[in-house]
């Protein structure tokens, strides 16, 4: 219902403050895809997209295999790793933003190694992008290594006893029998953090509001807040609203598509 009201209000100039309602056909569609502020929030979406799916993937992947071990220090190890995940997205946006903030922590500890002038992480425009992704692959890294592991204890392990009697070497083991069963657990990950990619916004807001300067690190989730609740244009933004939910939808269909292609399953 709520997908339907907001494809219906985004052929609208509907302004909470500006009554009455008029029909506009596809005129906020017209304006968005020419809109500047829409192509860089796409173009940061997309980018912390790929950052914030391909790293934890393999991060994820290699810290998974490496405490997939029985004894309490590994199961302690795992519950640290997976703390971030259950804590709110706005706590940990306020514990980094005083870590990267300028004379932060981050700043604090590298004064006292020697370097003197440390970068701006929130407020150089080429790097902004990178701290709000940052934060997304520090929370999200327990989900990943959870599902690996999840993954690792459904592999057999006559499958890699075998293989290291037929002569195979670690790597080989890795590539050939453990790295092809754990594909669903990839396929889960890549799409939950492709949705969650999508729907970024808490960071965005808490650490850098949009900045530094003008749409270094807008998302489409914040611009849909921003200009609905900011501007008052219920209308554009249930227009932003529907070109995202499109977007998630067919990105999240492709990978899936494409994902479960090389899954296997005993």
């Amino acid at each position: 219902m709520p997908a339907v009201i907001a494809l219906l209000q985004s052929f609208t100039n509907k302004n909470v403050f500006n009554p009455p309602t008029r029909w506009i056909g596809l005129a906020n569609y017209r304006s968005l895809f020419g809109d500047p502020a829409f192509q860089h929030a796409l173009t940061n979406t997309l980018t912390l997209a790929v950052l914030t799916i391909v790293i934890p993937n393999a991060l994820g992947l290699v810290l998974a295999l490496m405490i997939d071990r029985s004894g309490r220090f590994y199961r302690a190890l795992r519950s640290v790793f997976f703390v971030p995940v259950i804590l709110s997205g706005v706590v940990v946006s306020v514990i980094w933003q005083s870590i990267l903030a300028d004379g932060g922590i981050l700043d604090t500890v590298l004064n006292h190694v020697g370097v003197s002038d440390p970068p701006g992480w929130l407020t150089d425009r080429h790097l902004a992008l990178y701290s709000v992704a940052t934060v997304s692959i520090w929370q999200s890294l327990g989900f990943c290594i959870v599902v690996y592991l999840a993954g690792l204890q459904t592999i057999p392990t006559e499958l890699s006893e075998a293989s290291a009697l037929d002569g195979a070497s670690a790597w080989q083991r890795f590539r050939t029998v453990t790295w092809p069963l754990l594909a669903p657990a990839t396929t889960i990950n890549t799409v939950m953090l492709l949705i969650g990619a999508f729907k970024t916004y808490d960071q965005v807001q808490v650490i850098t509001n949009g900045g530094p300067g003008t749409d270094a690190t807008t998302t489409l989730a914040y611009n849909i807040v921003t200009v609905g609740f900011i501007d008052n244009r219920a209308g554009y933004a249930s227009t932003y609203a529907v070109v995202m939910l499109v977007l998630t939808a067919a990105v999240s269909a492709i990978t899936l598509r494409l994902f479960q292609r090389r899954e296997m399953y005993l």
